[in-house]
């Protein structure tokens, strides 16, 4: 007669614990990236919060800008200014990190505005550029996280439904920081409006200066 061997306690032992581990590690590496370093969140919280006292006219012309670290006039701009101007208090240059990476990737961005190729005056202060940006950079809050706004968290919105973009940061529970026309100011009711993205972009330790 056939003898038939039946799986060891040892071995079956060893299947569950090596399971265990593989779950153990997946939550790792889940949390790691959905909880950013707590230090640089609350740079960039304080950053937003310290715009609330900068005088601002809403401007969205042209401008002719430096490259890199070029910017509007400090007293004027729109909503993608005010997130350029937080990361830089950062030492973080979002106007050199998206030319950059549409100089690599020019196909891989909107294309909306005419252009043929990137333009380091303007690309920074689209919206749509800088969803694309922190997609491409895995920024994109997904899963159980999505929806989940946390400080420090970039929100994107189509404010009037017909591609009124605009973002901003939230810096306490449902409460954001943006300009949306009378300078920077404080909101709250993150889903008053439309929600078109929810990016995660603290920058890593190394790239603060």
């Amino acid at each position: 007669m056939k003898r038939i061997t039946q799986p060891s306690f040892f071995a079956d032992a060893f299947s569950r614990l090596f399971i265990l581990i593989c779950i153990g590690l997946w939550i790792l590496i889940s949390t790691t990236q959905a909880q950013p370093d707590a230090s640089i969140v609350q740079q960039l919280v304080e950053a937003a919060k310290a715009r609330l006292s900068v005088t601002v006219r809403y401007d969205p012309a042209y401008v002719a800008l430096d490259y890199p670290g070029g910017d509007v006039p400090a007293d004027t701009g729109v909503c993608t200014d005010e997130i350029i101007r937080m990361y830089r208090a950062l030492g973080i240059d979002l106007q050199e990190l998206v030319h950059e990476d549409m100089k690599k990737a020019f196909s891989a961005y909107p294309k909306l505005w005419g252009l043929k190729r990137p333009d380091s005056n303007i690309d920074h202060r689209r919206v749509p550029n800088l969803e694309t940006f922190f997609r491409r950079h895995g920024a994109e809050v997904t899963g159980a996280e999505k929806g989940r706004y946390l400080p420090g968290d970039l929100v994107t919105w189509d404010i009037n439904g017909r591609g009124l973009w605009h973002i901003g940061m939230v810096v306490a529970e449902d409460t954001f920081v943006h300009n949306i026309g009378s300078g920077p100011e404080l909101t709250k009711g993150i889903t008053q409006w439309k929600v078109l993205g929810h990016f995660r972009y603290p920058p890593r330790q190394s790239e603060i200066k």
